[in-house]
């Protein structure tokens, strides 16, 4: 049930004016079973003063592209009802018009451009005016019954209005029917939601709740009368299954929805999911249309039902079953293009954005990870739809041609245009081993930087989430993952992976970066010396790269691998045979990797760095006084002594092997594999031949 969160503390403490307007609008956003992620809109009209020192009558109403239940003040748009209102005797207007028209009026041009239902408000003659999309109005608005129920509902108290797509016809119709009922608090908008006002923030507040909670009550009445989808099909597997078999089916989905661009993935199997996928009703009812207008953008039309019987617990089963669905799905999504596309229009990824499989839950795709949350969020709305408008009746959607409008619709495709610019790394998932060191943590940081989402896979698990942190408190939450990870443990670094699937559906990029560092004269190397550089450097850098190189195959979208080598790699450093022995297998293995990965795509080149002193755990250990004894200096010397053995006379900091390391993982590489660059300032015993 949904709750009245007015807080009259808070309130008190507001200035009048759009203040209160951002309170409100915040409070039913933050409800998603009360207001759609990125839809509705909320208006109040004030007295201003203008450019001119005149005092003007203003709306103030949401601006196109924003969440209630985040935007701030800058997020509303200022317009002049003077200007708005000889539209009211228009008999017709085009999108085109009305938004052109409308440009005019914005009392601020720094302001955003109007949301789309903004003539809705201005028609309207109220001080307060909120428009939502709240599950139990929606519920009633797509019942083939519903007009008859509100009356039961409501009594006399409404105004229907047929579906209409927003715009200047809908908006009239509702002030005209507002005006001929003028006993009537709120307006229902078949298939799409509600509308109230009030002559206080307060008032139409309290009236949003008050409605919704009335719906509500009379919906959960009928719930109780027969089993929900039809009652129960299957039985959801354990966590611990659902878990085990998602990381191994995730990749597949991954590289079976990415075409020319490539998608994450999330998962989820909440109570209301899994009651969902596994009905009886589920396969037939997902596939009905839309819940809801705002839901088409980003769910499309309908979603994908797995066919799939989930007490087989198969998982080579489900990924052979997802695979065929989202094949045909693609080629139903183009024909459904073909069939009511407009002169223009360009065609998004065809692959679903919603993937419902029972006993498992529900997969959803999206250029980055809120994004396919978002698709997530918007279909646990279209769930909740569907369980109460069958409660009441029979589910009803829009028919295709709409619905195609709506996806389509240039005006919900301006709010998509609001997005930043992709970058380079948007889209991919990037795997750091030793992320929370010098070099590891640098890398992480530039790749996010440049729109990647990343794992940080560290012994070090304090350090790897502090990084993390800053990374989501940065660049948006869901951006970064910390996961403990010794490279030496077979079963840690499997682990690893399928966090990585469940979390973002597969991997793009690995950066083998993870070490340490021994230095002994040649016969007094011990073999526990010799075994401790060739398990972390040796046995580590192949067991992660043989976990990355499989789910890379799993997926087919190609990959990028980069290991962290050393000038010792092809160079034989004093003191340090072990060491130099596996910094050279390193990249000789990256080589044969590189040999075999092309035929899938995937790249192998490594990084040759030397003497990275800055934020390194290496040279923060041992390593240091060894080095220098080698060399026979004090280790506060070092620096110095590096940086003169260099041709170009510098020192090596981690942002350099950083942007090595985004360089051979980026397109401007994407022909290059079984590369070595070094980054050592020019050391000539180390120049490559």
């Amino acid at each position: 049930m949904v709750q009245n969160l007015w807080n009259e503390e808070k309130a008190a403490t507001l200035n009048e004016g759009l203040s209160e307007l951002v309170y409100r609008s915040n409070l039913l956003g933050s409800d998603r079973a009360v207001c759609n992620w990125g839809g509705g809109n909320t208006s109040m009209k004030t007295t201003e003063t203008d450019f001119r020192g005149r005092e003007i009558e203003v709306m103030w109403v949401k601006g196109s592209g924003s969440d209630l239940a985040t935007m701030g003040a800058q997020n509303f748009t200022g317009l002049n009802l003077e200007d708005i209102r000889p539209l009211a005797e228009r008999e017709e207007m085009t999108d085109e018009e009305m938004v052109n028209y409308l440009t005019h009026c914005v009392i601020d041009s720094t302001h955003p451009r109007a949301s789309i239902e903004t003539l809705l408000h201005a028609f309207l003659p109220f001080k307060h005016v909120d428009h939502t999309h709240p599950d139990a109005i929606i519920s009633l608005c797509c019942a083939d019954n519903g007009q008859e129920l509100a009356k039961e509902i409501f009594g006399d108290r409404f105004v229907w209005v047929p579906y209409v797509r927003p715009g200047f016809t809908l908006s009239k119709m509702i002030a005209e029917g507002v005006k001929n009922h003028p006993d009537a608090d709120l307006v229902l908008m078949e298939k799409h939601g509600l509308v109230v006002w009030g002559e206080t923030a307060k008032e139409s507040y309290d009236k949003t709740i008050s409605v919704i909670s009335e719906a509500e009550s009379f919906i959960n009445s009928r719930l109780k009368e027969e089993p929900v989808f039809g009652g129960k099909k299957y039985d959801a597997l354990t966590d611990e299954d659902r878990r085990n078999i998602l990381s191994k089916v995730m990749p597949v989905i991954r590289g079976a929805v990415s075409d020319d661009k490539k998608m994450l993935l999330t998962y989820d199997s909440a109570e209301d999911v899994l009651e969902f996928v596994n009905s009886h009703d589920a396969a037939g009812l997902s596939q009905v249309g839309a819940a809801c207008p705002d839901h088409l953008v980003h769910t499309k039309m309908k979603p994908l039902f797995v066919e799939w019987d989930p007490a087989t617990k198969n998982a080579e089963q489900l990924a052979e079953a997802v695979k065929v669905g989202i094949e045909n799905f693609k080629e139903e999504y183009k024909a459904y293009f073909e069939r009511n596309k407009n002169e223009g229009d360009i065609m998004f990824e065809p692959a679903p954005r919603v993937i419902l499989i029972p006993g498992i839950g529900m997969v959803n795709s999206g250029k980055n990870v809120t994004m396919a949350n978002v698709s997530g969020a918007l279909y646990h709305r279209a769930i909740s739809v569907m369980k109460g408008a069958e409660a009441l009746g029979k589910f009803v959607s829009l028919n295709e041609n709409e619905s195609y409008n709506i996806e389509y619709w240039p005006l919900e495709l301006y709010k998509l245009s609001l997005a930043p610019a992709e970058a380079e790394f948007s889209r991919k998932v990037a795997f750091v081993t030793g992320g929370a060191g010098g070099i590891g943590s640098e890398t992480c940081r530039q790749f996010a930087a440049s729109g990647a989402h990343v794992v940080l896979a560290d012994l070090n698990l304090e350090g790897a989430e502090k990084v993390a942190a800053e990374i989501n408190g940065k660049f948006g939450e869901g951006r970064a993952l910390a996961v403990k990870m010794d490279v030496t443990s077979e079963e840690q670094v499997q682990e690893a992976f399928r966090r990585t699937a469940l979390a973002f559906g597969g991997v793009d990029i690995i950066v083998n970066n993870a070490g340490l560092a021994t230095s002994s004269p040649f016969g007094e190397t011990t073999l526990k010396e010799w075994d401790l550089n060739m398990n972390v450097l040796g046995k580590g850098y192949f067991l992660v790269a043989r976990e990355a190189f499989n789910q890379m195959k799993e997926q087919s979208i190609g990959g990028s691998m980069v290991f962290i080598g050393s000038k010792n790699s092809i160079y034989a450093g004093k003191s340090a045979a072990a060491y130099s022995s596996v910094k050279a297998l390193e990249a000789h293995l990256a080589r044969c990797i590189a040999a075999e990965g092309g035929e899938f795509g995937i790249r192998v080149n490594s990084v040759l760095p030397d003497a990275v002193l800055q934020g390194s755990a290496i040279w923060g250990s041992k390593w240091r006084e060894e080095r220098a004894a080698a060399y026979g200096i004090e280790p506060d010397q070092l620096d110095e002594h590096y940086r003169q053995r260099t041709t170009l006379l510098v020192n090596i900091y981690p942002k350099d092997i950083a942007d090595s390391i985004l360089f051979l993982s980026s397109s401007k590489a994407e022909k290059t594999t079984g590369c070595m660059i070094t980054v050592d300032g020019g050391v000539p015993a180390a120049f490559t031949r």
